[in-house]
This record gives C-alpha cells, sequence and structure tokens, in this order.
C-alpha cells in the first residue's frame, strides 16, 4: 500500500513531466524518449487493482490497494529530466542560430538587391566597363554563395528562403558572366586604343630626342618669336635669413651701361608678408651661393614683393601707399618718391596666394615697367612704362586679365607673361599681352616648382633666365624662344 507521501510525489512528478515535455513536442525524436521511459518505469500499466472491503473490530471500513511494483523508480526520472534539460537547450542554440542566419540572410537579400540594380545598370547603357568591374560583382557574387552554402549545411532539412537566395545567386552569376563576354569587343578595342596611342607617344619622344637644339638669341635681343618652352627649375638655395620667410623677391641687376656686370640682390619681406626691411648685395653668382661677401642693409620703407633692380637701384611700392620708390644701392637711400596715378593699393587687387603686391615692377630688354591695377579698371591688370630716372608714366595698356586671379606676372620685350597655379607643384604661363601690337592672347607652358606658392618672377635680359621666390627658395628657370616667324 502506498502512503500519501508518495502518492503526493507522484502527481507532482506527472505536472512536471507534462511541462517538461510540452516545449520538446517541436522534435519527433524527444517524444520517442520520452516515450520510451515511460514504458521502461510501467507508467502506462494499470497503477492499481479494486479488492473487497472488510470491517474491523470497531466498525470502520478497510481496502487494500495492490500496486504492481512498490518501488518508485528515482533514477529513471532523473534521466528523463536531464535528457530533457539537454534537448532544450540544443533547442535554445538551434533557435539563436536561426535568429542570427536570419539577419544575415535579410543583408545579403540587400547586397543581392544592390547587385542586381548594378548589373541592370550596367546591362541599360552604353558605358564600356572594365575587367575589374566585373571582378569586383564576381567578388561579391561569391561571398554571398559562400554564406548560403553555409546556411543550407547548417540547418537541418529543406530551407526554401535559402534554396531561393541560392538560385538567386545562381542566376547574377551567369548574368555578369554573360556581361563580361559582351564586354569583352569593347575592352580589345580600348587596348588596341591604348596601344596605338603608345606608339604614338614613342614617335613623338623620338622626334624629340631628335631635333636640333633650340635658336641663340644674344642677350638683350628681342629679335624672337616669343617663349615657346622653359626649363626644369634649379634650385639656388634657401634664402639666408630663413623657411619662416616665405616672401620676398630675389634677380640680377639689369645695366644697359655694363650688361655684363654680376650684382645679386635678395630681398625677403618680414615674416608679416609685407614689411620689406632687410636685403642683401653680392658681386658675383659663387658669392650668392656660398652667403660671401655679402652687403646687407637695411630699409624700412618697402611692401610686398614686386621689386625689381635695374641700374643699380632698386625699385618698390612704398610701405603704405601707391606711391613708387627708387633706392639708390651704393648708398642705401631713398633717391626717388613718385605717386603712380590712380594705382590701387592696400591689399587692394593683389596677386592670387600673394598679400601686398599691389604695384609689381618689372625689367625687360628696354627698361623698367610697373604692373599694378586700378579701380576703373575693375581690378584688370593694367601695364605702364616708366621713365627710370623720374618714375614718369611714358604709356599704359589695359588689358582684360583679372589680376586677382593670375599667381604673378614678368615682361618680356613689351609682352607681358602671366603665371596661374595648376597644382601644388606644377605653374602655368596662361597669359599674354603685346604691348607693341595691343594684342593678348592665351598659351600654355607649364613650369614645375619646388613648393606650393610663387611670390615673385623677376626676368633679367642679360641671361634670359627668371627668378622665382618660391615660398622661400631662390630658384632659376633658362627660357627657350621660337625663331621669329617670316
Amino acid at each position: 500500500m502506498l502512503s500519501g507521501s508518495v502518492l503526493i510525489i507522484m502527481l507532482i512528478f506527472f505536472s512536471c513531466l507534462v511541462t517538461v515535455v510540452s516545449p520538446l513536442l517541436l522534435f519527433p525524436s524527444s517524444i520517442l524518449t520520452i516515450y520510451y521511459l515511460l514504458s521502461e518505469t510501467n507508467l502506462f500499466l494499470q497503477p492499481f487493482a479494486n479488492v473487497t472491503g472488510s470491517l474491523n473490530e470497531n466498525g470502520v471500513c478497510q481496502c487494500s490497494v495492490y500496486l504492481p511494483d512498490t518501488t518508485f523508480p528515482v533514477q529513471k526520472v532523473e534521466m528523463l529530466e536531464i535528457t530533457a534539460r539537454v534537448l532544450s537547450e540544443k533547442f535554445e542554440i538551434e533557435l539563436i542560430k536561426v535568429s542570427q542566419y536570419t539577419k544575415a540572410i535579410e543583408m545579403y537579400e540587400l547586397k543581392i538587391r544592390n547587385l542586381t540594380i548594378k548589373v541592370q545598370h550596367m546591362e541599360s547603357t552604353s558605358v564600356s566597363y572594365t575587367e575589374l568591374d566585373f571582378q569586383l560583382l564576381k567578388l561579391e557574387i561569391n561571398e554571398m554563395q559562400r554564406l548560403v552554402t553555409q546556411l543550407k549545411s547548417t540547418l537541418v532539412g529543406s530551407n526554401v528562403i535559402v534554396e531561393q537566395l541560392y538560385v538567386e545567386i545562381r542566376n547574377l552569376t551567369l548574368m555578369v558572366n554573360d556581361l563580361e563576354s559582351l564586354d569583352k569587343n569593347n575592352i580589345l578595342a580600348i587596348r588596341r586604343e591604348i596601344v596605338t596611342l603608345q606608339n604614338r607617344l614613342k614617335e613623338c619622344e623620338k622626334d624629340r630626342n631628335q631635333t636640333t637644339p633650340p635658336s641663340y638669341f644674344p642677350p638683350g635681343s628681342c629679335g624672337h618669336g616669343g617663349i615657346v618652352n622653359i626649363s626644369k627649375p634649379y634650385i639656388v638655395q634657401l634664402n639666408w635669413r630663413g623657411f619662416s620667410y616665405k616672401y620676398g623677391a630675389w634677380g640680377r641687376d639689369y645695366s644697359l651701361q655694363t650688361p655684363e656686370k654680376d650684382l645679386y640682390w635678395v630681398a625677403p619681406l618680414n615674416t608679416d608678408g609685407r614689411l620689406l626691411e632687410y636685403y642683401r648685395l653680392y658681386n658675383s653668382y659663387d658669392d650668392l651661393l656660398l652667403f660671401r661677401n655679402a652687403r646687407e642693409s637695411r630699409t624700412t620703407y618697402g611692401e610686398g614683393s614686386g621689386t625689381a633692380v635695374y641700374n643699380n637701384f632698386m625699385y618698390y611700392n612704398i610701405y603704405g601707399s601707391r606711391d613708387m620708390g627708387k633706392l639708390n644701392l651704393n648708398t642705401n637711400t631713398l633717391a626717388l618718391r613718385k605717386t603712380l596715378p590712380n594705382a590701387a593699393y592696400g591689399n587692394r587687387f593683389s596677386y592670387a596666394g600673394v598679400t601686398w603686391q599691389g604695384m609689381d615692377f618689372a625689367v625687360d630688354e628696354s627698361g623698367l615697367w610697373v604692373i599694378y591695377s586700378t579701380e576703373e579698371s575693375t581690378g584688370n591688370i593694367v601695364i605702364s612704362k616708366l621713365n627710370d630716372t623720374t618714375l614718369d608714366v611714358l604709356h599704359t595698356w589695359k588689358t582684360r586679365q583679372y589680376k586677382p586671379s593670375v599667381s604673378n606676372a614678368f615682361i618680356i620685350c613689351g609682352v607681358l607673361y602671366a603665371t596661374r597655379p595648376v597644382s601644388t607643384r606644377k605653374e602655368e604661363i596662361f597669359y599674354m599681352y603685346d604691348t607693341n601690337t595691343e594684342q593678348e592672347g592665351k598659351i600654355s607652358i607649364i613650369m614645375d616648382k619646388m613648393l606650393e606658392t610663387v611670390q615673385s618672377i623677376n626676368y633679367n635680359p642679360s641671361d634670359q633666365i627668371l627668378y622665382v621666390y618660391n615660398d622661400g627658395y631662390l630658384v632659376k628657370y633658362n627660357l627657350i624662344f621660337q625663331p621669329m616667324l617670316p
């Protein structure tokens, strides 16, 4: 006969067993396991049998219940609980995997849609795509195909979404292969064109190497047709005041009386990029290279990088005014000061990237010039020929070139040449104005430069060299002129 506690335990066990077994109904294998355990414990057999009762001596009714097995199978129940827990954990792991793969599938569905749009665009347009475009598409498709294959092998049973993805990826691969085969003709045509251009370039290089040396024109001569080319830059040195003095000018004095005389000058501005305070003179190029025998002087009148030296006099813009200054280099005294009529000043209409250069003095074979702008010209370049003795304006030309869009300018044989930046390492001589014919035009001569900004350019007719002040460095360029047209 079972005690009341044993019956209570059995009832608790059956209630727990129903709770544990219910989530496992998703898995047929779990049901078979539970059925096996129940059959082993004889729980499906008749649990008790009715017998005839009797009265005791006190008149109380008595009856007996006979069970087939009086021993409760505790060990088997524990095995059942452990098995149920393991199956539940496995179910949770599989559920997490399905959730992760669902997110991955959604992400790759979006990628497939994007790739489909890209391929459709390739089909509908006439643009010729390179082999690299197709290779990139193939890499993306192969990555998705690898994931879908992994999903198919991981998930138990057939999954409609995965199978559909796999089919779509295969179709996409076939489509890209077809497009690549259709584009081969275009690729071959482009390659043939490239080979043709390479051959033409080699022929051009061969012809260039076989050309005759450029024509020679004596210093001071204008019997040529203007600039046709320019040499690579020759970096002389950093200015003597150091890298911080990025603004300034330098060059070689041009004297009609003694054109063979050497007098090199270097005039860096203060670090504010405005005040010309110190300059140095060298009696030879070797002295300049070796910083030897320098004559250093101080002046407090100059402004900007538009300085030029002609016949042993330095010409510059007087600080804070529209006045021109003529400095005697022998005595370091201001020999003359004169107003340039209507000239804009005070950093008005300066060159692009260069401040405080309202006046830019230039020297050519015929003498002294000044390049500037006026309010009347609305910032366009104005050129005036000066009397170097009195600083009187002899003649004026107005151009249609806006000065602040020009990085610098110089004059050769009465022809103004203007430059502009192409990149941080390239400058272009792009504009010219001939004061002899009053004609202007566009040209294109590329100048290599060491650093980004060209602060000043001075031409010297004695050696036909451009002296360029490039972010504190002293740089030279040789010019090549074309013969005069018949």
